[in-house]
C-alpha cells in the first residue's frame, strides 16, 4: 500500500485525511492508500523531508515555501507562483513539487470567473495562499489588488478600493480557534459581488455571514480544499479520478463537520433528543446548560439567585461560543439562547439550527427559574417568533427517540 500524508504546523482540525480517505475508497485496490498528518514546528521540517518513507505529501501552513529547497524538480505552476502544496517522490527518491491549490482555487471560482473579468477584486492577505489568488486570477484577466498589513495597500486605505467586486480573504482570520474575527467590513465595499473566504473551518467565518447579511453572494474555502486534494490524489496515483468525485466528497465533508444544535422552550426535549441523536449518529453531543453548571461550579438556579439572570446570559453565550466551534457534534441549547442576538452568529457560523416545540402543558418547568416566574405561555409568545426566524428546520416533539430519528433521516445522518 502506498503511504501518504500532509505536514504543517497546528493540524488536528484538517479535514485532509477524510477527503483522501474517500479518494483512495473511489479507485481500484491496488491503488489504494493510506493518508496520515504530520503536525511539526519549523525547525524540523527540513529533516522529516529528507528522511521520510512517505511515497509523497501534502504541504499546508505555514511551510509551502519552506519545502522548495527540499524539491529536486519544480512543476511549471509551483515554480510561477513560487508555492509548493504536494510533493511527491520520483523513482530515484528525490520529491517533486507541484501546485494543487491553483487548481483548487480555480475550481471554487468557478462560473464567476467569466463575470469578472476586468472587474477589481481585492486580496486580503499575502502569504503563501495569496501567491495561487494572484495567480488564478491574472490568468482569468481579473485584475487584482493585494491587501497586506504593511504594504502600500494597507487595511487602513481600504477606502481606495470601494468598487471591488470580488473579495478573497487568504489570511487566517477567522478561522478556528479563532472564530468570530473578521478581516475587514464588507460595507465599505458597495460594488462587492462575491465574497470568497479560503476558510472552511468554521464553515461561516464573520466575514461570510456578514455577506449573507448584505445579500453578497459567498463561499468558504471547502471545495477548495476538495478539489487541490484529488488533484494531489491524481498526482499521487498518476491517475485521472472521477470528474464527480470533488462535488460527492464537498457534500460528504460538509454533511459530516456541520453541527446540529437544537432551540426550543426549556423542557421541550432537547436534551433528550440531542442524546438520542449521539447514540444514533456516534456524534459526540453537547449540552450548553451543563457547561455553564461546570464553568459556574453551581446549579443554574443558584447562578439566577446569586447573580441574576444577566450573568447568566454571559455564562450562557460563553457556553455556546465555546461548543459552536466544535465540528460534527450535537449541541442542546437552553431555552433561553434566542434572547440574546449575539448568540444567532455564534449559531450560524457552524451549525444545522432545529427548532423543537412541545404542547405547552407537558414542558417540564422544575429547576427552570424564569418558566416559574414568568409563565411557559408568556415565555412563548415571546420567544416564538425567535425561534421560528433562528431555525432552518422544525420538529413536533411528541416521542424524542421518533424526532431524533426523523432528523436523522431528514437530514441523512
Amino acid at each position: 500500500m502506498l503511504h501518504f500524508g500532509l505536514i504543517g504546523r497546528k493540524l488536528s482540525h484538517s479535514f485532509s485525511p477524510a477527503i483522501h480517505e474517500m479518494i483512495s475508497q473511489s479507485v481500484a485496490t491496488s491503488l489504494q492508500y493510506d493518508y496520515q498528518l504530520f503536525p511539526m514546528e519549523p525547525e524540523t521540517v527540513g529533516n522529516f523531508v529528507q528522511t521520510t518513507t512517505l511515497d509523497g505529501f501534502n504541504v499546508t501552513i505555514p511551510y509551502k515555501t519552506d519545502v522548495i529547497p527540499f524539491c529536486s524538480t519544480l512543476s511549471p505552476r509551483a515554480k510561477a507562483i513560487g508555492s509548493v502544496n504536494t510533493m511527491k517522490r520520483l523513482p530515484d527518491g528525490t520529491f517533486l513539487g507541484d501546485n494543487t491549490d491553483y487548481f483548487g482555487f480555480e475550481y471554487m471560482l468557478g462560473e464567476a470567473k467569466a463575470s469578472l473579468r476586468g472587474k477589481k477584486a481585492l486580496i486580503l492577505g499575502s502569504g503563501g495562499a495569496s501567491k495561487t489568488v494572484c495567480a488564478v486570477l491574472q490568468d482569468s484577466e481579473i485584475p487584482y489588488v493585494v491587501i497586506s498589513r504593511s504594504g502600500e495597500n494597507n487595511y487602513n486605505n481600504l477606502n481606495r478600493h470601494s468598487d471591488a467586486a470580488l473579495i478573497v480573504n487568504t489570511t487566517p482570520v477567522g478561522m478556528y480557534p479563532n472564530n468570530g474575527e473578521s478581516p475587514i467590513d464588507l460595507s465599505l465595499f458597495p460594488s462587492c459581488q462575491l465574497v470568497l473566504d479560503l476558510i472552511y473551518n468554521p464553515s461561516r467565518t464573520a466575514l461570510l455571514l456578514q455577506a449573507d447579511e448584505l445579500g453578497i453572494p459567498a463561499k468558504n474555502g471547502l471545495s477548495m480544499l476538495v478539489a487541490q486534494g484529488v488533484r494531489a490524489g491524481e498526482i499521487f496515483l498518476d491517475t485521472a479520478l472521477k470528474e464527480e468525485l470533488i462535488e460527492d466528497i464537498t457534500a460528504s465533508i460538509a454533511a459530516k463537520t456541520r453541527n446540529i444544535l437544537l432551540i426550543g422552550m426549556p423542557g421541550c426535549g432537547k436534551t433528550t433528543v440531542a442524546t438520542y441523536l449521539s447514540e444514533m449518529t456516534g456524534r459526540r453531543m453537547i449540552d450548553t446548560d451543563e457547561l455553564i453548571v461546570q464553568h459556574a461550579g453551581m446549579p443554574i438556579p443558584e447562578i439566577f439567585s446569586q447573580y441574576g439572570e444577566k450573568h447568566f446570559r454571559e455564562l450562557e453565550t460563553s457556553a455556546l461560543a465555546e461548543a459552536s466551534k466544535e465540528s460534527g457534534v450535537i449541541i442542546a441549547t437552553g431555552g433561553g439562547i434566542v434572547t440574546q442576538p449575539r448568540n444567532l452568529p455564534l449559531i450560524r457560523q457552524n451549525s444545522r439550527c432545529i427548532f423543537l416545540e412541545r404542547p405547552l402543558e407537558q414542558l417540564d418547568i422544575s429547576g427552570r427559574p424564569i418558566s416559574q416566574a414568568v409563565g411557559v405561555e408568556k415565555l412563548l409568545q415571546e420567544r416564538l417568533p425567535l425561534y421560528q426566524a433562528w431555525s432552518e428546520f422544525y420538529f413536533f416533539n411528541e416521542d424524542s427517540h421518533s424526532t431524533a430519528k426523523k432528523i436523522c433521516q431528514m437530514l441523512g445522518l
